[in-house]
């Protein structure tokens, strides 16, 4: 992309969405609601406790493999995210409802 050009897609971007503040309306279409509670339900109950421990699990592994503690992090990280993610897209878009 040329880099010109990225300065000005944001500046447009920011207008937009300052004039256009009729289109936000999050939270309150209910057309996802199910398959929204049924995918966090999964994240947060056994099914994401058992990928959350499997991502810290490889890991612990790989970073056993490759003595260093960043796979390790990684692993924590990205199991945190999977469990805790619903509940924080949630607060944010209730927050702004």
């Amino acid at each position: 992309m040329n880099k010109k050009l990225v300065p000005m897609i944001a500046v447009l971007l920011a207008l937009f969405v300052t004039l256009a503040p009729d289109l936000a309306f999050a939270g309150t279409d209910t057309t996802f609601s199910d398959i929204y509670t049924m995918i966090k339900n999964w994240m947060q109950g056994s099914l994401g406790l058992v990928i959350s421990l499997a991502m810290i699990l490889v890991g612990l592994g790989m970073g056993i493999l490759n003595q260093t503690v960043a796979p390790v992090v990684i692993g924590l990280s990205g199991g945190m995210v999977l469990y805790f993610a619903p509940n924080v897209i949630g607060n944010i878009v209730t927050a702004i409802a």
